[in-house]
């Protein structure tokens, strides 16, 4: 398995752009990509895919976390470009996406053979549960209903062993002891707090950054 980080606040490299938001694209052997989330505009958007040399075309599933436009902003530029992809966004998004098969989520339901969203929670956002060789790793937007509360809805699919994605405001640290991956990216508060305490766990994210689990 492997996940690609498409846009967020930092790069990994030059050659890509940097934006206030988050897409992350996450691929399984003989299953067609998922990409997750579509950062703030479609120009750094696109531009990161194509440094990194992933087609569009090629993505079979879109997640949504939630409706804030700096996870939904590249989504117009990319259904343009790929007319097939099924669509997955929580109850609480209010666009219109006219001609797509646009699956509405509630509650948990499984997205593909390895990977399931954690419902919708708290009713904004919901969270990716992915399975891997080591366990159960979470891919979060902004994680606006909360880390710990996503790690427990992921819960139900495996033990959590990994989180990567925005943690927004969260600090109750804790709640990361025993985990064996720490990825803060995008809109975490308290990043440089989190990279300080776990320094072993923590892989410090930005758009490039690929992780094969």
């Amino acid at each position: 398995m492997k996940i690609t980080i498409v846009y967020d606040n930092e790069v990994r490299s030059g050659n890509l752009r940097e934006g206030w938001g988050f897409s992350s694209l996450i691929e399984t052997p003989n299953i067609p990509p998922i990409l997750f989330d579509t950062g703030a505009d479609s120009p750094t958007l696109l531009h990161n895919m194509k440094e990194l040399g992933i087609d569009a075309k090629r993505i079979g599933k879109i997640v949504i976390s939630h409706a804030h436009s700096d996870h939904t902003g590249g989504l117009r530029d990319i259904l343009e470009v790929n007319k097939e992809a099924e669509i997955y966004v929580p109850a609480s998004f209010r666009g219109k996406i006219p001609g797509r098969k646009v699956n509405i989520v509630t509650g948990p339901i499984e997205i593909s053979e390895e990977a399931f969203s954690t419902g919708e929670l708290k009713g904004i956002e919901q969270s990716l549960a992915v399975k891997t060789d080591k366990g159960i790793l979470v891919i979060t937007g902004c994680s606006h209903p909360g880390v710990g509360e996503i790690i427990d809805a992921a819960a139900r699919f495996g033990k959590v062993y990994g989180v990567i994605g925005g943690f927004h405001g969260f600090r109750d640290f804790s709640r990361l002891s025993g985990l064996s991956l720490i990825v803060p990216c995008h809109c975490t508060q308290y990043k440089s707090e989190i990279l300080e305490l776990f320094p072993q766990q923590c892989v410090r994210c930005g758009a490039g950054l690929v992780l094969e689990q």
